[in-house]
This record gives C-alpha cells, structure tokens and sequence, in this order.
C-alpha cells in the first residue's frame, strides 16, 4: 500500500469514475485503474463495484475510505509543517569577534537577525583575533569577525567591510573648531593610545606615520585597554586619542569630543568574516548572507 494508491482510490470514489479521477490528476485512465487494482491487490478485496455506470463503494471501500482520508489529510499537514519548518531558521549561532566589531557592530547586527529569526539562539563571545581564530578553528564559535587576517591561520577570510579609526579631542580643546591641524601641533599635544598589540594602534599609528608623525614622536600619557575607556579619558580632558568611529559615535552625537581634523584621518581598516572549511550549520549560513547584506556599503 502505498500514497499514490490511496490518492486514486480516493479521488475514484469523490469524482464518481476512473476517468474524471484521472483528469484531475492529470494522468491516464489507466494509470488510476492500475493503481486502484495494487491496492485492491495489497488488502486481498475489492474496494469499488464497476458494475455499474458509477462506481460504488464495496463494504471493505466503505470501511477503507475514512481511514484514506485521514491518512491523505495527515500527510498534507505533515508536508505543510515540514515545508514552514525549512523556511523558519532555528538553532544555535555561536560568534566570536576581537573588540571593537564585538562590542559595537555585532551587537546591532545579531538584533536585526534576532527579530528576523527569533527561534535562533545566539552566543556572541568577545576576544582578540587569536583567541577568535581558535575559537574558529575548533568549532566552539560558528564564525569570527576581526580587523586584522594573520598569515598561516587554518581558516577562511573574507573581508566584507571597513572601520574607520578617528582622531578625538576634548570638545573644549582648540582643535575641536580648527581645521587641517599640522602633524606637529599633535606631536605636542598630550597623546592616550590603545594597549601594544591592538588591532585599533596598528592601524592608528600607520595613519600617524603617513601623516608624518611617528609614534616616538607623541607625548604618550597612558595606554588603555578599550576604546570607550580613551573616549571616557578624551572627555575628562586628558588628552587627544584614536578609535574606531564606532566606538566615538555617541560621544561625538552628544557633543561631548570632537573630531580633529588632520592628515590621514579618518584611517580605514578592513572587517573580516571567519569560517572554517567545513560545511556550516543552518542558522550560521544564514546569519552570512544577512551580514553581508548589512555590510555590504561598507566594503
């Protein structure tokens, strides 16, 4: 017994003939018949009377037919829920990232894809790019996000946007309302720069070195492991600092740092996306093309 037969043996009894059966389901008269008679075969009973110019129901079809129904109509609830099942993305979606995309792009991101997906459970774990590639590398994170591709790592790069680094100062300072400051008046200016090993420092003191100010030349007062925490010290008046526009953002929309307008800022890093090479899961394929979606003026 299987699907097919059941269809036709229904469909016979519904439409009143073999004929107008096979017309609506688009096959040959035989082919109903041929059907009907497997079943027929498979139960060792005859299901239809042909004696007649309509087809009637034997007792054994009269006891068959509810029971065809309710199989028919089970498998088509089935297939339905099957079918929303497929569209609906669910699962755990576990992603690493170094600090700046971590703490302040992603986290928006996840948000929107949340809303979009909310059967999806999401893990998001802050770290620098090592300790991401690794997480990568050994299946605890789906994917990564990182400023900086190191060379050798086992794992799939690919750049999908940028980061700009700005130079920030007290709102209050004089820089705040000039224009096109020289290399040498920030040379003197009391300087806060990210840790040693920082995604943010390298690409900031590359800009500063295109500028024609290399990182011997500032007047360093602290090193601090955050960007917000240079932001916090640039509003407390300590002095001038680099971070990712990202990390500013509120600060500059209060009002409470300005941007200072030099040389070779803003300087623009690129933003990676890390995968391993092994075939992702369903919710982690997903969350790729929305992000790429997301990013996709930023490249």
């Amino acid at each position: 017994m299987n699907i097919s037969q059941l269809v036709a043996f229904v469909q016979v009894v519904e439409r009143g003939s073999f004929s107008a059966a096979a017309r609506e389901l688009g096959v040959s008269q035989p082919a109903v018949t041929m059907q009907v008679q497997g079943l027929e075969s498979t139960l060792g009973v005859t299901l239809l009377d042909r004696a007649y110019r309509k087809v009637e129901l034997t007792e054994a079809g009269r006891a068959l037919l509810p029971h065809a129904r309710r199989v028919l109509v089970d498998i088509d609830s089935a297939r339905r829920e099957i079918a929303m099942l497929a569209e609906t993305v669910t699962g755990r979606l576990s992603v690493a990232a170094s600090t700046t995309p971590g703490q302040y792009l992603l986290p928006r991101i996840l948000g929107r894809f949340l809303t979009a997906n909310p059967e999806v459970n999401i893990l998001l774990t802050v770290a620098d790019t090592a300790d991401v590639v690794e997480a990568v590398l050994s299946g605890r994170a789906h994917l990564g996000m990182v400023g900086a591709a190191p060379k050798g790592a086992r794992v799939e790069f690919e750049r999908l946007g940028t980061d700009e680094i700005v130079m920030i100062c007290p709102v209050d300072h004089p820089f705040a309302q000039e224009k096109a400051i020289t290399a040498e008046r920030v040379a003197a200016e009391p300087f806060i720069l990210r840790e040693e090993g920082s995604g943010t420092r390298q690409i900031a003191e590359e800009a500063l070195s295109s500028a024609g100010i290399e990182a011997g030349d500032l007047h360093v007062v602290t090193e601090l492991g955050t960007g917000e925490a240079i932001v916090n010290a640039v509003e407390g008046g300590m002095g001038l600092g680099m971070v990712s526009s990202w990390v500013a953002e509120k600060a500059l929309k209060l009002g409470t740092v300005a941007t200072v307008n030099t040389a070779g800022f803003p300087a623009v890093r690129p933003l990676y996306l890390v995968t391993a090479r092994t075939t992702p899961t369903r919710a982690a394929s997903e969350f790729v093309v929305f992000l790429r979606t997301q990013l996709a003026g930023t490249r």
